[in-house]
């Protein structure tokens, strides 16, 4: 066996350090209890990663820089949290499940599929793409007034088709893009 410094695991030394370590903690945090989950949280840190240290080298400025570290990240995030002890925050928090959307959008594209090509070609142009009534009539060869006539039955065909009641808006949560603007049931 070589001599004793390569015997000894650095390790059996970390116990050693620990009042140091509290006091530091203490200092740094102005608070025993929270001092004393620092120093925890050190000593896990430094076992996780003990392959990182150099035998030979300073264990005690070792684990001080890994609980000073530990601290100063503890701080930043706490800067970013937010204090919430009621609930109001958290309250105001919530996403709608994708569910519903889903299915909106699969009534909407068999209703869609329903309607004439002239009906869904009028409905794409003059409400998904925001053409004008012109515009489209000057896309679709016809005279505007065929253009309106068209949007409003079509309009009114795919309101009957999803089954929309009177005064019904036929903007379904994620395909307000496919459907005319100001298309209701009316």
């Amino acid at each position: 066996m070589s001599g004793d410094s390569e015997s000894c695991d650095p390790r059996d030394e970390i116990v050693s350090c620990l009042p140091q370590m509290r006091a530091f903690a203490i200092s740094l945090t102005r608070n025993v209890p929270a001092a004393d989950d620092l120093v925890q949280d050190t000593i896990v840190k430094a076992w996780t990663n003990f392959d990182k240290f150099q035998t030979g080298t300073n264990l005690q400025a070792w684990l001080f820089t890994i609980l000073r570290n530990t601290f100063y990240s503890s701080l930043r995030k706490h800067k970013r949290e937010v204090s919430d002890p009621e609930g109001v925050h958290a309250s105001q928090l919530s996403v709608k499940p994708d569910h519903d959307g889903k299915l909106a959008f699969t009534d909407f594209r068999h209703a869609f599929d329903q309607l004439s090509v002239e009906h869904r070609e009028v409905l794409i142009l003059v409400g998904a793409s925001g053409f004008t009534t012109e515009e489209a009539a000057e896309m679709m060869g016809v005279a505007p007034g065929t253009v309106k006539s068209r949007t409003s039955r079509a309009r009114k065909h795919l309101a009957e088709l999803l089954q929309l009641g009177e005064g019904e808006s036929a903007v379904i949560d994620g395909v307000e893009a496919l459907l005319p603007r100001g298309m209701d049931a009316a």
